[in-house]
């Protein structure tokens, strides 16, 4: 999904990270589903760890960066739960 309110740059260093966000997801989302399946607990030690491990693989390196990723409320979907007002 693409509807994303993700910024396209880190707000203190300036790096592109915008293009980062959707393989960022799929993959946390890829590795939670294969631990489910071999019957480990999820739980934000857990969620942590796979995040992390993520965000080195996608290079993401500085803190200020990983920051982003780490923060980001995806809140488009609860955007949407309103009913526009005509």
């Amino acid at each position: 999904m693409r509807n994303t309110l993700f910024p396209v740059r880190c707000f203190t260093c300036g790096a592109l990270i915008g293009h980062l966000w959707e393989p960022f997801k799929e993959s946390v989302e890829k590795r939670i589903n294969e631990l489910r399946e071999k019957g480990v607990e999820i739980d934000k030690s857990v969620l942590g760890k796979v995040m992390i491990e993520t965000l080195n693989d996608l290079g993401v390196k500085r803190y200020c960066c990983r920051r982003m990723f780490l923060s980001h409320v995806d809140i488009y979907v609860e955007i949407m739960k309103f009913p526009r007002i005509t």
